[in-house]
């Protein structure tokens, strides 16, 4: 019987710095994972890349920073040759990389939005494309999304716009990795209480997502927690390997598809 335990699995975070993709790979190395790759994006992130790694070597795990710009091919394939040389093959794969932009379509330059396509869309290609390539059978791949996905609102156009392709890309990855017992899933929050949320957000719209969700009475900040959104991961990428092609909305009913 395969093992889908997270118990001395080999784990690559993308954007496991800081925020939710910290906080999991914490979590896994808690879990039991043998060591964790973490992804940072920029020399911004190192410190907290840093503090990531250390408290998974805490955790008894082994524990690498890998620093890049993930928006081409080439970077993409660097970052998974390096996971596998330091750490070994990954069993688990996870893409947290994104980026937010909260504009009227009008007002969207075509900079903007190659930008917004290059870091939502083409990254998690082409993540999908070197998990397909690296990933051990009986693997486990999980992309953030946005629960902005199953919304019908104005000026979030070039963010939840270059999300949704990774619905299919999903969906496909799924089909074709399925052969080897890789599954494949997306993951789309609601808005999280963390630094990527709130520079996009005037005040009026952040007290409207504090009480937007159906549980926001019962959250802390009202907000989507990223402890709350933790748990699911874990079960994707353990016993929950049955569950693929799936885009899953963790939001406490901010909203549905």
């Amino acid at each position: 019987m395969t093992d889908h335990s997270i118990r001395g699995k080999v784990v690559l975070i993308a954007g496991g710095a800081k925020n939710l993709g910290g906080l999991i790979a914490r979590d896994l190395a808690q879990q039991g994972a043998a060591a964790v790759a973490v992804h940072y994006n920029s020399p911004a992130s190192k410190a907290d890349a840093d503090a990531t790694v250390a408290a998974i070597q805490a955790a008894g795990a082994k524990a690498v920073a890998l620093q890049g710009d993930l928006t081409t091919a080439a970077a993409m394939e660097r970052l998974f040759a390096d996971a596998v040389a330091a750490v070994g093959r990954p069993d688990i794969a996870i893409n947290t990389v994104g980026k937010v932009l909260k504009k009227p379509i009008a007002e969207i330059s075509e900079a903007e939005y190659d930008e917004m396509s290059a870091v939502n869309a083409k990254s998690a290609f082409f993540f999908l494309k070197e998990a397909g390539k690296h990933v051990n059978d009986n693997g486990k791949v999980v992309t953030l999304v946005t629960s902005l996905l199953g919304a019908f609102t104005p000026f979030y156009a070039s963010y939840a716009g270059t999300k949704a392709p990774v619905e299919h890309f999903t969906r496909a990855a799924a089909k074709e990795f399925g052969e080897r017992g890789i599954s494949v899933t997306a993951i789309g929050p609601g808005p999280m209480d963390t630094s990527f949320f709130y520079p996009a957000e005037g005040a009026d719209a952040v007290a409207y997502h504090k009480t937007a969700a159906a549980l926001s009475p019962h959250s802390k900040t009202g907000l989507t927690d990223i402890e709350d959104v933790v748990p699911f991961i874990r079960h994707l990428v353990s016993d929950g390997w049955w569950i693929t092609g799936q885009t899953i909305l963790i939001n406490g009913g901010y909203t549905t598809k």
